[in-house]
This record gives C-alpha cells, structure tokens and sequence, in this order.
C-alpha cells in the first residue's frame, strides 16, 4: 500500500476554486491541480523512480474535490524520502514554481488564463528564462528553468523558439 502526502489544490497563499460556491467547480479543481503539480515539478523537479504525484480525491457533504497528492511506493528510497521531504509543504506561492496564477476569481467565478497547460509550461519557462547574457535575472529562476525544461523538453523547445523569432 502507498503512503499519501496530501499536498493541497493549489499553493497555500493563493484564491482556489471553492466546492460548492465555484461554478463548473469540477473543471476549475482539475485544471488548478494539474496546473499546482507543474509548479511542483518547477520547484523540485520530477519525481524519483518510487513516488509519483497524483489528484487525491476527497470527499465533502458537498461532494468531491481534488487535491494534489505524492504517492509514495518505495519509503526505503534515499531518493524518494528526500523528494518526500523537500515538496511536503507544498509552495505558498504560485510564482514559488515560476508560473503566474492560472485562475483568477472575481467573487465565485473562475477564468482560466490559459487552458491549454502546454502553454502554462511555455509561460513558466519564458518567465524563468535567461537573460541575454545567459544570466538569470531571479537566481533562483535557474532551478526553476531547468526542472521544467528537462521535465517538458518540447515545450522548452517551443518557448526558446518563440523567443528567437520575437
């Protein structure tokens, strides 16, 4: 059986869609986890062999929401407890993984910004890049840049050709 860390819906410190008060909460809640298992991956890169970061759904009076979980199979892994260790508290922040806010709320409504998560990656990766001169202007933009980069190489390949032809 799999140990489960429940890393919540989205970072701590940011507005998330509301069970019960967000409409189409279903599609908002599964769009923002997938959205907060890329900041993750940005932030601490891939998972090692061992775990893997899955939607947890959990269920309300209301019905069920998702939240984002690391499943972890191997505890004995040096590698695995060390991942364990490093994205238990999840981020506070969305730009903690590089990535502007998804969704914003006015009152109970959501407006996903970008819907396609491929482009969400490609707005990571542009935001983290490296200037010019091959200096990141945020240090910590380089972990960022390059976790998301080896995790999604087309998409890294999109974004710095998009930048070459601007």
């Amino acid at each position: 059986m799999s140990d489960v860390i429940d890393l919540g819906g989205a970072p701590a410190e940011e507005d998330c869609a509301q069970l019960g008060h967000t409409p189409d909460f279903d599609a908002v809640n599964a769009y923002e986890v997938f959205a907060y298992k890329l900041a993750i991956i940005a932030r601490y890169g891939q998972p090692p062999a061992g775990c893997r970061l899955k939607p947890l759904a959990n269920r309300h009076d209301f019905g069920v929401y998702r939240t984002l979980s690391l499943r972890i199979d191997d505890e004995e892994d040096e590698a695995v407890q060390a991942y364990a260790e490093a994205v238990e508290n999840g981020l506070a922040r969305w730009i903690d993984g590089g990535f502007a806010p998804p969704i914003s709320y006015e009152g109970s409504v959501a407006t996903i910004h970008r819907p396609d998560v491929t482009e969400l990656v490609i707005g990571a990766l542009q935001t983290t890049r490296p200037g010019p001169d091959g200096t990141f202007p945020v240090a910590d933009f380089e972990r960022l840049h390059t976790n998301l980069a080896t995790a999604f190489p087309d998409e890294a390949a999109t974004a710095h050709a998009r930048l070459t032809a601007a």
